[in-house]
């Protein structure tokens, strides 16, 4: 007879934001999903958080905007988007069909912006819960980043927290001395959850222009290159709140995501692997479930923050 083998709980719950399984689209590089629909099912997928919105359209940076580099690429594609309404009328109807999380990305200038943007967005059911990037300058102070100040992380999460009443997610940058304290700031402030880690700012030369590859000199970095940094990030973190964490950066496999959990990581977001594999989620999907079972865990609560150091 042949054995039956009981699937493991993959479900995931973040103060409301409820999904089958742990795997998230990161913002940025699934655009608002309907690219990939030619290559894969989206009713697999935990949630999708959709490309970075911002209160009005904005056409982003020139070009060359993206630049490969050894195990990931350079991006300052300078948060193009056709803006938060045309987002509502245009993409909530359709992805609200499948069976997966729809989670806002908000950016802004200043805290009002912010404020606005959640305000629209708390209107919307469609919408689970909204994350909010604040790798974003500040131009109300100088075009200071607001994820490297503790004190304008707080006061925006708390800000947001009266005009958001869903799951509110803070993306932390990792271009600062301790990503801890600017986690503790967004839980101080009221987030629901963390999600770490953003881009690492970086630069690519051309040796024959003497010229940066970007037109913006320098973007983010992202890929397998960064994976190390952001599962030490994640692992800080979790020590350091009692919120849950989404981690990101560099995941391209189940074996990848499994590290995250163990780090402290509740459920992950898959990124620059998009771009070289559009189907690469389910891939992950199937890798963490396969750990799960071959380990006689009957759920992935069990892995998370189980962490042995050394």
């Amino acid at each position: 007879m042949t054995d039956i083998i009981n699937k493991p709980d993959m479900s995931v719950n973040i103060a409301g934001l409820k999904m089958k399984n742990p795997v998230i689209m990161a913002s940025g590089t699934f655009g608002f999903g309907g690219q990939f629909l030619p290559y894969m099912d989206l009713n697999r997928l935990g949630g999708i958080s959709v490309k970075g919105l911002t209160l009005k359209p904005r056409q982003g940076n020139a070009s060359p905007r993206i630049a490969e580099t050894p195990g990931g690429i350079l991006n300052s594609v300078g948060l193009q988007n056709p803006g938060v309404e045309s987002f509502i009328n245009d993409e909530v109807s359709w992805l609200k069909e499948y069976d997966t999380a729809i989670i806002a990305n908000a950016a802004g200038n200043t805290i009002e912006e912010y404020c606005q943007m959640a305000e629209i967005l708390n209107e919307v059911p469609e919408v689970s819960a909204l994350e909010v990037n604040v790798s974003c300058p500040n131009v109300k102070e100088g075009g200071v980043s607001f994820g490297v100040s503790c004190e304008l992380i707080e006061q925006l999460t708390k800000e947001m927290r009266r005009r958001y009443s869903k799951t509110l997610i803070v993306k932390l940058t990792p271009n600062v001395t301790s990503i801890a304290d600017t986690a503790k700031a967004a839980e101080a402030g009221g987030a629901d959850c963390v999600s770490l880690i953003n881009t690492l700012l970086g630069m690519a030369i051309d040796i024959h222009t003497r010229r940066p590859i970007l037109a913006n000199n320098t973007g983010g970095l992202s890929g397998p290159c960064v994976k190390p940094i952001a599962v030490r990030m994640v692992s800080d973190v979790y020590r350091a709140v009692k919120i849950p964490i989404i981690g990101m950066g560099g995941i391209s496999t189940g074996e990848d995501a499994i590290e995250f959990f163990l780090a402290g990581a509740s459920a992950i977001m898959v990124g620059t692997a998009n771009l070289v594999d559009p189907a690469v989620s389910v891939k992950i999907e199937e890798g963490i479930e396969r750990y799960l079972i071959e380990k006689e865990h009957s759920s992935l609560k069990e892995i998370v923050g189980k962490l042995e150091f050394n």
